[in-house]
């Protein structure tokens, strides 16, 4: 593989790598060796329904802690497709 390609561990594909990392920490290093730009756009967008969803606040630690959980296990664990869990919405406290 040439240094514009990755293999992505999540679609299991030969695809174009992140820019730069999202994250400025060991997180985002991993991601950016690991995750191709299309399974993160898909991230971003799935990111998008879990604060919308239960009312995230991305400035609160709380919040911040939950999301890389989050993308730990969808990204990184292959948890993709996992529905979000709705049986608590409106009851989680930030």
């Amino acid at each position: 593989m040439s240094d514009e390609t990755i293999h992505c561990i999540r679609c299991g594909e030969g695809a174009a790598p992140l820019p730069r990392p999202p994250f400025r920490n060991e997180l985002g290093e991993r991601i950016h060796r690991e995750i191709c730009a299309s399974c993160w756009k898909e991230w971003l967008q799935h990111q998008t329904l879990l604060i919308n969803h239960y009312g995230l606040d991305p400035r609160d630690p709380k919040a911040r802690a939950f999301l890389y959980e989050q993308v730990e296990q969808v990204l990184l664990e292959g948890a993709a497709g996992k529905d979000v869990d709705t049986s608590q919405q409106g009851s989680i406290e930030w």
